[in-house]
């Protein structure tokens, strides 16, 4: 890789547009997402993500504006870009029928790996799977089956990965499971753009957040940039209930024994910033 290369962003967008009948679904995005980062592209649903999403992956055309992804123009270099991508949609796509080192041994021989075995083990080994990896992917929880889908996705180490709404309709620890893969994948120098309408997984995982609202980004910067748009906060002394998804995620991993929760209500008296008036 040159110099050149290595300083460009790892995607680019440009006046990106795209309308359906006469429906405007994207309407000049703009955007540029730095190499081994994590981009969350916020939004509600119908803000024109997965749209996005679908462009930069070479499945769809925009009407106008110019993408690059890891350096190749996605109209003009669309078998490039595909080489330099795994797409993980919002539905895992794994076969139930297969046991999860089955799933991963498929992709790897469909992408002609010399060492299919290798690279099956290392994966369930990677995203904690070894002990299911016999089992049929249809035995496995909403978490596991995330993960293996987000593992065969990375067969053949692709630079950048989407991620479209990865935790829609997980559990919260489920979704625990998916944002530590997610982490992970990042901190082995992958590129990420994650698509959520989450604020909560966006502001756990983004190195940068853009907000897509009605077709454009009306905002991007990284979390503490977002939250300096907002008047100044004043901070007070309050006692801060423990949320239904702190309970959940406690119980879960103690297995349901609550002997110990006494000892931790001196932390539920916090410091939080409340909006001045």
């Amino acid at each position: 890789m040159t110099a050149d290369k290595a300083l460009q962003p790892s995607i680019r967008v440009r006046g990106i547009r795209k309308s359906f009948q006469n429906l405007d679904v994207l309407r000049g995005v703009d955007f540029d997402v730095r190499a081994g980062s994590i981009f969350a592209l916020l939004g509600s649903n119908g803000a024109g993500k997965t749209t996005l999403v679908r462009i930069l992956s070479t499945l769809l055309k925009a009407d106008a504006g110019t993408a690059t992804v890891n350096g190749f123009d996605v109209a003009a270099r669309p078998g490039d870009v595909r080489e330099s991508i795994s797409l993980t949609g919002q539905f895992a796509a794994v076969d139930d029928v297969l046991t999860g080192r089955e799933n991963l041994l498929l992709v790897a021989r469909l992408r002609h790996l010399k060492n299919p075995d290798e690279v099956a083990d290392g994966l369930l080994a990677c995203f904690s799977l070894s002990e299911a990896g016999n089992r049929k992917a249809a035995t496995y929880s909403g978490g596991m089956r995330r993960r293996l889908d987000i593992a065969m996705s990375l067969i053949g180490n692709p630079p950048i990965v989407f991620l479209d709404e990865p935790t829609t309709g997980l559990d919260p620890a489920a979704r625990v499971e998916v944002w530590q893969t997610v982490r992970q994948l990042a901190s082995g120098g992958t590129t990420v753009l994650l698509t959520t309408q989450y604020l909560d997984e966006a502001e756990h995982l983004a190195d940068r957040i853009a907000i897509l609202h009605k077709g454009t980004i009306i905002q991007n910067g990284t979390l503490a940039e977002l939250k300096q748009l907002l008047p100044p906060a004043t901070v007070e002394l309050v006692e801060k209930e423990p949320s239904l998804e702190d309970v959940f995620l406690a119980l879960v991993a103690d297995g349901g024994e609550t002997d110990t929760a006494g000892d931790d209500r001196s932390d539920s008296a916090v410091r939080v910033r409340k909006e001045s008036r």
